[in-house]
């Protein structure tokens, strides 16, 4: 299996590219070259192939082998891929994900390759049975966080200055929004996976607590479905910029400091609005993968 490794801020995938591979178990292979020591490394893996609908299809599957609807970092180096590679050379593509079928601006280099990619990301899914939780409130915005896990990490949320409430938002895949005064403080290796298996999100959630350091700017930490902590998620800095105008913490222009660099984030605050984010995809290296 011929592969390509990529990342997005330092948000690792192997992409294969499927209009040339076919892999009979996406899942089990990802699950194989992700591994850190004994596989190539990755966040999971990633499937560039043909589509009738768009330039290309992204199928996504993180590190535990689950397919996951959407992941934004990715969906920059998909484009990149297929913008290099000569698949679609466009200054303006689209991809088919989970979540429909996304727009994305490519941004050149002198050579002719992509450095920095805007993707349209849709609106944002806000309905808490279609996050999913099972909230019984409407929406989930800055609603109190469950009181068993307020109750088992009480010292570690004082400590990190954690706001115990949380904001959900889905953008094709499920996020919750927590903000504190110490994001670098918080034992999110420890947190993380509770809040990812609680059993008032059914598909399992993506977890991003956030600090602000003024309306226009943030720094946040990732723990990801399927994956743990990353050093990069793009749907979640877009459900942060969402959650950040729903409870007025911060403006419509966002720049959210991740782990692995930044990213530029834009969402009117209307329903039928889409969130916009702009970053870098990277090609790392190519290889060979025995089956």
């Amino acid at each position: 299996m011929r592969f390509t490794k990529m990342h997005g801020l330092g948000n690792d995938y192997v992409y294969v590219n499927a209009f040339e591979e076919r892999l009979a178990d996406p899942a089990k292979v990802a699950i194989a070259v992700s591994d850190r020591h004994f596989g190539i490394g990755a966040d999971g893996l990633i499937l560039i192939g043909p589509t009738e609908v768009a330039d290309a299809r992204m199928r996504m599957f993180n590190a535990d082998g689950s397919e996951s609807e959407m992941c934004g970092n990715g969906v920059r180096c998909v484009a990149k891929y297929v913008y290099d590679h000569g698949i679609a050379t466009k200054p303006e593509l689209t991809i088919e994900t989970g979540r429909g079928v996304l727009t994305l601006q490519m941004f050149a280099d002198s050579h002719g390759k992509a450095t920095k990619v805007r993707v349209n990301m849709g609106t944002p899914i806000l309905p808490a049975r279609e996050i999913p939780t099972t909230f019984t409130t409407d929406r989930v915005i800055d609603v109190p966080l469950m009181a068993d896990v307020a109750a088992k990490f009480a010292r570690e949320l004082e400590a990190s200055g954690v706001d115990a409430r949380l904001t959900g938002v889905s953008m094709g895949n499920p996020h919750i929004v927590i903000y504190c005064s110490d994001v670098a403080a918080l034992p999110l290796e420890t947190i993380g996976p509770v809040l990812e298996h609680h059993s008032m999100f059914p598909r399992r959630i993506n977890v991003h607590f956030v600090q602000i350091h003024s309306p226009n700017e943030v720094t946040m930490r990732t723990w990801e479905r399927g994956s743990g902590i990353t050093l990069a998620c793009g749907t979640g800095a877009c459900s942060v910029a969402v959650a950040g105008v729903l409870t007025n913490r911060t403006g419509q222009k966002l720049l959210a400091h991740l782990p692995g660099g930044d990213l530029e984030l834009e969402w009117s605050g209307s329903d039928t609005d889409p969130v916009f984010m702009t970053g870098p995809a990277t090609e790392v290296f190519t290889g060979d993968w025995p089956l």
